[in-house]
């Protein structure tokens, strides 16, 4: 196994940090501040191609292997993890299930405006009483006049209800077997009658992430809107999960790093007792402990997107990439607090930024609880 990057993978990583360093970290934080996605900053990564990341150039993206996706998005989060988690969501479950299950016609209608950066995906799976239970989801789909007729309601959807959003692919219930129930994905456009999108939540991280509650209330969509099988979907959309792991696992990595760079300057900054911080065992332990474990998260993830490329099974390794690199993140960016001490406490100071939205990563694209269930029947319990 080699994953060193090659030329193009190399040169992309190169791009997203110049664009993260130039662009990113110096418009984001107010973004964050304020709780606004800044899509101004999305359309110009799309205008770059960095929304088509996974989608081949037959259908307006650039065709980039996974481990090239990862080496991206760990160059991005470190600049800003709102602006982050919003191209990584689009990229993977706001684009992939089209990718994997949609026919041409779907694909060249609503897969190559979302490669080319032209507007934003989402998916709608967690309902208020259905999240890691995802088969206890209660929206529904039924055949209505040639089409199919949609109720319920959907929150925590990302990237839903910008003014770059194309809509949602939305997992509902198409009916009810022995063996249980089956469900589809349909995508619903923006302004469809009786699709409705709640105000930004707000949350204690990933201010600047778009995050919002959909309502559907008798929503018809024809038979072209659904998306792969009409019983299938809830097996789908667990498949295009499994890249979405990756993507969270990368995001906590970008972090970590971040937090282990600010906490690298600072510590050689701050004087106490005559000499830098960084001087001192109770410091040095922590850095080498951060850098370490951001080493073994960093192989855990990249090795799940090489088998992904590779075309091997990787469902154990991406969960387990996931787990390991998503507590990293919250335990470094914790660390990283108390090196800082009283300024890293403050919301002002880059560190504390980081530390609210860490905490997330081990919620998002299946908690973490789920993630030691999938690999525990991968160990064969």
């Amino acid at each position: 196994m080699d994953l060193t990057l090659d030329d193009a993978e190399r040169e992309l990583a190169e791009l997203c940090r110049s664009f993260a360093d130039k662009e990113i970290a110096v418009r984001a934080p107010a973004a964050w501040e304020r709780a606004e996605c800044p899509t101004d900053l999305l359309r110009e990564m799309g205008e770059l191609g960095l929304l088509g990341m996974l989608v081949p150039e037959r259908w307006g993206g650039i065709g980039m292997s996974t481990v090239g996706f990862v080496a991206a998005l760990e160059q991005l989060g470190r600049a800003d993890q709102s602006v982050a988690a919003a191209f990584q969501a689009h990229v993977t479950i706001g684009s992939v299930p089209l990718l994997l299950f949609g026919t041409d016609e779907q694909r060249e209608r609503w897969l190559r405006p979302l490669a080319e950066g032209r507007v934003l995906g989402a998916f709608g799976l967690t309902e208020p009483d259905a999240g890691s239970d995802a088969r206890g989801i209660s929206t529904r789909a039924e055949r209505h006049d040639g089409g199919w007729l949609l109720n319920g309601r959907k929150t925590f959807i990302s990237n839903a209800g910008t003014d770059m959003s194309f809509g949602v692919t939305v997992l509902a219930r198409t009916g009810d077997a022995d063996n249980g129930p089956r469900f589809g994905s349909f995508v619903v456009e923006k302004g469809t009658p009786g699709y409705s999108i709640g105000p930004k939540m707000r949350g204690i991280g990933w201010r600047g992430l778009d995050t919002r509650e959909l309502w559907f209330d008798d929503v018809w969509v024809p038979d072209d809107h659904l998306v792969g099988d009409p019983d299938l979907g809830l097996g789908q959309f667990l498949q295009t999960l499994e890249v979405g792991r990756i993507s969270i696992a990368a995001l906590s990595l970008s972090l970590t790093q971040a937090v282990l760079d600010l906490s690298l300057a600072y510590a050689g900054e701050r004087r106490q007792f005559g000499q830098p911080i960084g001087s001192f065992q109770a410091i040095q332990f922590k850095l080498a402990d951060m850098a370490t474990e951001l080493e073994a998260a960093r192989w855990l993830t990249y090795r799940a997107a090489w088998l992904r490329d590779s075309g091997q099974p990787f469902l154990k390794e991406a969960a387990m990439a996931k787990l390991k690199a998503s507590r990293l993140a919250a335990w470094a960016a914790s660390e990283a607090v108390q090196i800082h001490g009283g300024v890293g406490y403050m919301l002002e100071s880059p560190v504390a930024r980081f530390y609210c939205d860490a905490k997330v990563l081990e919620i998002g694209e299946g908690t973490n609880e789920i993630q030691h269930l999938v690999i525990a029947r991968a160990l064969g319990c």
